[in-house]
């Protein structure tokens, strides 16, 4: 099993995510961090957004990974939400977001959340995964997706 199967745990994976806009977005990620693990849900929205407005964390294809550093947080967590319908993220492409994996890391995190990050944009770089990620009926096998994903895919 990858790193990110590792910090995503099948709770923290919903495929039909109704959100209008990269705000709601951001605000059910920070439910779900509340509800699964405790974590104040204004907490986790100030963090993306604080990221995001570095600079959108959008990768293109309909891809998001947005991150945050969360004061506190003794390990990287995750979600990942497949959007009923794509939402504007500012992504280079131009394309909405349909997929969205949200990584929390400690505030004093560094080689660590590069290395996620890093394993991340290979992930969604493949274009074979993303096409089973459309088409994973629940959230378990989307999990099955991301903990059988290899880079010699």
């Amino acid at each position: 099993m990858n790193q990110i199967a590792k910090l995503l745990p099948v709770e923290n994976i919903v495929t039909g995510l109704d959100a209008s806009s990269k705000k709601r977005v951001f605000e059910q990620a920070g439910i779900l961090f509340e509800n699964r693990h405790g974590l104040a849900r204004s907490l986790v929205y100030e963090a993306l957004f604080a990221r995001e407005k570095l600079g959108s964390t959008a990768l293109g294809q309909g891809i998001a990974i947005p991150h945050g550093r969360i004061k506190g947080l003794k390990e990287a967590r995750a979600a990942f939400l497949r959007l009923t319908a794509p939402v504007q993220f500012d992504a280079p492409d131009g394309k909405p977001v349909g997929y969205v994996f949200v990584l929390l890391v400690p505030e004093a995190a560094t080689e660590h959340h590069l290395q996620l990050l890093s394993e991340l944009a290979r992930m969604f770089s493949d274009k074979g995964f993303r096409e089973r990620l459309a088409t994973a009926a629940d959230a378990a096998k989307t999990h099955a997706l991301f903990a059988n994903w290899s880079c010699a895919n």
